[in-house]
């Protein structure tokens, strides 16, 4: 049977601590907690669990903080938990049953993540899978009959595992924080961070962290080297923020940018609430229209979706159109986001 280690990294998370640790940890072999400046009963909490508590000087990167705590390990796999999330019984059973059987060769086992609508900040999805279990050390293998190589691709396992994500307020902020000293710094931030800053503020970002962000992501907007991607996400941004300082030239040319090839859902938005604010509804309607029923999204889910759909009714409504008000708001009503 293979051996677990726990590594966790926490900062003052004495309400919800003690309820992830009594869902796991009678299925670790060892159990380390780096702490990074807790002010609070966290570290005490974590004593009743461990001897393994250890202080870690907070750098501003969670990466820092995560990789000392797996340099502690000594188990085969290393389960990395946040405190905020729970297993329930039955999953608790299912990650028994896959520290019996789970074979040499596996690398990294995908859990799902639930409930992450639940203070979300960058989720379009509300349950996906995502890494969880790591092998601590790996052995490098030769593959092929011919022309033989190394496998340099982890061996991945996709488990039936349901993680329960159950935070007691949102990172919204925190996270925000992080990415505008990044950016402060002078650093250019990665695609992959660059589009989950993007989708932090066109979910949950208020008015003033957009303003903050608009510099950098004009920036990013009008590389001449940016990919089309990477292009449309930072115009969905430069478009909203522009819009919320009233600066509609600015808003219109960067919205122009996206509508004159394939448009997103996130821009035709925008260009609804402005013509909503100008009370010129029918045109209003037309991007709502668009925004719902003519493109996709690509930040936030429900600008596609369920909001569009209900300014389209707002729409109708202040045109004195009851009937076909009523008609979007019991499509709104129905909508989903995507599995």
């Amino acid at each position: 049977m293979a051996t677990f280690s726990l590594c966790m990294i926490v900062k003052n998370e004495e309400k919800v601590l003690a309820r992830c640790l009594d869902s796991i940890c009678d299925l670790m072999d060892e159990i380390i907690i780096v702490d990074t400046g807790s002010g609070d009963r966290t570290k005490e909490i974590a004593g009743r669990y461990t001897d393994r508590v250890y202080d870690f000087e907070w750098t501003g990167s969670f990466s820092d903080a995560r990789n000392f705590s797996f340099s502690l390990a000594g188990c085969d796999y290393i389960y990395c938990a946040d405190a905020d999330e729970v297993l329930d019984g039955e999953n608790r059973e299912k990650l028994r049953i896959l520290k019996e059987t789970i074979l040499p060769q596996v690398e990294i086992v995908q859990m799902y993540y639930g409930n992450q609508l639940c203070h979300g900040t960058v989720y379009n999805f509300d349950r996906e899978l995502r890494p969880r279990l790591f092998k601590r050390l790996r052995t490098f293998e030769w593959i092929e009959p011919v022309h033989e190589t190394v496998r340099l691709l982890p061996v991945v396992f996709d488990s039936d595992i349901e993680i329960t994500h159950m935070p007691e307020k949102s990172h919204t902020s925190r996270d925000l924080q992080i990415f505008e000293r990044i950016i402060a710094g002078g650093e250019r931030l990665s695609k992959r961070l660059a589009n989950m800053y993007a989708k932090e503020l066109l979910i949950s970002g208020e008015t003033e962290s957009l303003k903050r962000a608009e510099t950098y992501f004009t920036y990013v907007a009008d590389g001449g080297e940016t990919e089309e991607e990477q292009m449309k996400e930072a115009v969905c941004v430069v478009v909203r923020a522009a819009r919320l300082r009233g600066d509609y030239l600015k808003m219109y040319r960067y919205a122009m940018k996206d509508i004159a090839g394939d448009g997103v859902s996130e821009v035709c938005f925008e260009l609804g609430e402005y013509y909503f604010g100008r009370q010129e509804y029918e045109e209003a309607a037309v991007w709502f229209y668009n925004a719902a029923y003519e493109t996709q999204s690509i930040l936030n889910a429900r600008r596609g979706g369920d909001m569009a759909i209900l300014r389209l009714a707002d729409c109708y409504e202040a045109m004195g159109i009851a009937e076909q008000a009523e008609d979007y708001r019991a499509q709104a009503a129905a909508w989903r986001l995507p599995e």
